[in-house]
């Protein structure tokens, strides 16, 4: 049925000034009898952010689209997904990415150089939450960024809705306190990668170089601007007549899409679902693709640990020194070279501690020396190290795996020549 009234709009832009909010509201809904067509609509976004950006598949372009318009849509979430460009390299087109955004979303703000109080109050002003752009990020999560720590707490916890950063405040000689909201859509660009409290929070973009062959428009924003600005007042538009409907949306998830994967892309799904069409099933596509990429990341070093000693502990005990040798033998492995001396028996010890795995006196044949029981280490391994699941869809089990003795480990001929001895009061290892 079409609608009789016209509803409030939920985002607007200032023009230099000029044009309040509610100007900008009453100018918006003037036109709403005659809003397009929400798939014609969509279709007019996703083909003016493919003239200017070469995108690394189609499931980020879905993806890119969808969060565009989600950013209209800030009342209805109760979290907001970052969507994040990162490449290994330069020219990769991800500022590129960012500009464009910056034609479609609502009350943008190009956070370069900003300082964390600008961007605070810039959150939590009175015009409605803008929409951060972020390039450059990677100086923000650089070693030498400890300066940073405040933007860093805003973008990790400001995709709750509710979240807010609380501050001193001195009027006169009097100091009292304020909570600044911190809710707020975020989208990122830099190079490498993403510390893992803002990965688990992103829809991750690898953008990557063009190759001669693929051909994109050269993007003027004097040029191209007004049409940009057009589409973010129709998207304005839109946002308005389902923004409600939205907040309601619990949308199906694809499977492999769960838990904080699930909350990034509820928004995403619901904005699909609402458009219809081809839509649904494209942004599912995307989000099960993007979600299975953004996993195959370099793992820390402790888990990178965990997943090597479950390669060479092949005994049930094993000494230290054999289990180090082990190590610094793996391909590609990093304990050989770490910060230019090669891991020790103190270090691997306080790195296994955090786990809840630590060093004990065990006797190997008629040998008694510091080392390792592989028992510890099984409940570690199905939570940090999981195993590939069987031919039959089962999960391989770490109790029924057998131990192959193999040259250079502590495989004793025969069982009853391995012994605990007793757990020491503190460990050996040292630097």
């Amino acid at each position: 049925m079409p609608r009789t009234t016209k509803p409030r709009v939920v985002s607007f832009r200032k023009k230099n000034g000029e044009e309040s909010a509610e100007q900008f509201a009453n100018r918006l809904n003037a036109k709403f009898d005659d809003k397009p067509n929400p798939q014609e609509l969509f279709q007019k976004v996703e083909k003016f952010l493919a003239r200017f950006v070469c995108y690394p598949s189609e499931h980020a372009h879905v993806a890119h689209v969808l969060w565009t318009a989600h950013a209209h849509c800030m009342n209805a979430w109760e979290s907001t997904p970052r969507i994040a460009f990162v490449s290994p390299e330069p020219a990769s087109g991800k500022t590129l990415a960012i500009e464009i955004t910056e034609l479609l979303v609502p009350n943008p703000v190009e956070a370069i150089n900003v300082t964390p109080a600008y961007l605070f109050r810039k959150v939590g002003s009175e015009d409605g939450p803008p929409t951060i752009l972020f390039d450059e990020i990677d100086t923000v999560f650089g070693p030498k960024a400890k300066e940073n720590e405040e933007i860093r707490g805003l973008l990790n916890a400001g995709h709750r809705r509710g979240a807010v950063a609380g501050r001193c405040v001195v009027k006169g000689k009097t100091v009292e306190t304020e909570e600044i909201p911190a809710y707020c859509a975020v989208a990122l660009a830099g190079l490498g990668w993403l510390p893992d409290t803002l990965l688990s929070r992103s829809v991750i973009i690898r953008m990557r170089r063009r190759h001669a062959g693929e051909r994109v428009e050269p993007y003027r924003r004097r040029v191209h601007s007004q049409e940009g600005h057009r589409l973010r007042d129709a998207l304005a538009v839109w946002a308005a007549g389902v923004v409600d409907d939205l907040a309601e949306a619990y949308p199906d998830m694809p499977k492999g899409v769960e838990d904080r994967d699930a909350d990034i892309w509820e928004p995403l799904l619901a904005i699909a679902d609402s458009i219809g069409g081809e839509w649904p099933k494209r942004a599912r596509a995307a989000a099960v693709s993007l979600v299975s990429a953004a996993k195959e990341v370099e793992p820390s070093l402790g888990i990178r640990l965990l997943a090597d000693c479950k390669t060479v502990l092949t005994a049930e005990l094993m000494s230290t020194t054999t289990l180090l040798r082990g190590l610094h033998e793996l391909p590609e492995s990093p304990w050989g070279d770490l910060k230019g001396k090669p891991l020790n028996d103190r270090g691997l010890a306080l790195r296994l501690r955090q786990y809840g795995i630590k060093s004990k006196q065990i006797r190997i044949g008629d040998v008694t020396c510091k080392g390792y029981d592989r028992a510890d280490f099984i409940d570690v391994w199905k939570r940090y190290v999981p195993s590939a699941p069987a031919s039959d869809g089962s999960e391989t089990s770490e109790t029924s795996e057998t131990f192959q003795g193999s040259a250079g480990t502590d495989s004793p001929p025969n069982v009853s020549d391995v012994s605990l001895v007793g757990e020491d009061g503190g460990d050996e290892e040292m630097f």
